[in-house]
């Protein structure tokens, strides 16, 4: 159901190119629908605006690409490049994302009720990612800022050369990746996990968590380590 006011778009209807230029002339408080969205690419990017958008269906690759400010609500799944680049604001995608989830985030949060595929948080710069279930193979590979939560399992290589982002992580990883190491869960961690889960809408309590980062040793090229390189 909608709200009062809200605006729709019928993506059988209008095209992705005008959907997406209605969007960048919004204004703050509105509020946006997408319909029949048919998993069409491209879908909410570049928003810029502290409007909110819901999107009746699934989506195909870089949805809520570069999104700035306001909300974003897929109610299916999305394909590889969610929230690519995103900047800021809330992402929120009701079923599951393919890979690179979040690739190249600088900052917002990006909520995953479902699974993602590979390399979700690749190269993450700043951004929050909650996920509800599990991650694919190579997530956070080079992930320099933010956190990484994971109420379900990880693939391989868990934090692959990974910088200063913080993965929390409920289920098991079927391998760390190199200089990712399991690190003390303090206090200062439970409370910042609870925030996060808070925000998403989860339920899981932050002390079945487990805290992975990086050992630092990639930092530098030591000769002794060059095995790892």
């Amino acid at each position: 159901m909608g709200v009062l006011n809200e605006e729709v778009v019928d993506l059988h209807v209008s095209t992705v190119r005008e959907l997406n230029s209605a969007l960048h002339k919004a204004h703050d408080g509105e509020h946006w629908r997408v319909t029949n969205p048919g998993g069409a690419h491209n879908v909410a990017v570049g928003i810029d605006s502290e409007i909110d958008v819901v999107i009746d269906g699934h989506v195909g690759y870089f949805a809520a690409g570069m999104h700035q400010k306001g909300t974003v609500t897929i109610e299916g799944s999305a394909g590889t490049g969610l929230a690519e680049n995103m900047m800021s604001g809330r992402v929120h995608v009701k079923g599951n994302a393919s890979q690179s989830a979040g690739a190249t985030a600088h900052g917002g949060l990006l909520v995953i009720d479902g699974t993602t595929g590979a390399r979700c948080g690749i190269s993450m710069k700043g951004v929050d990612i909650v996920v509800g279930g599990n991650v694919g193979h190579m997530s956070a590979f080079m992930a320099q800022a933010g956190r990484l939560v994971i109420c379900g399992d990880a693939g391989d290589s868990l934090g692959d050369s990974i910088y200063e982002t913080r993965i929390y992580l409920k289920g098991q990883a079927r391998s760390l990746g190199s200089d990712c190491i399991e690190k003390p869960m303090r206090e200062e961690h439970l409370a910042e996990l609870a925030e996060l889960l808070a925000a998403a809408g989860r339920t899981e309590s932050p002390s079945e968590f487990r805290r992975y980062g990086s050992a630092r040793t990639l930092y530098h090229f030591h000769s002794e380590n060059s095995s790892a390189y």
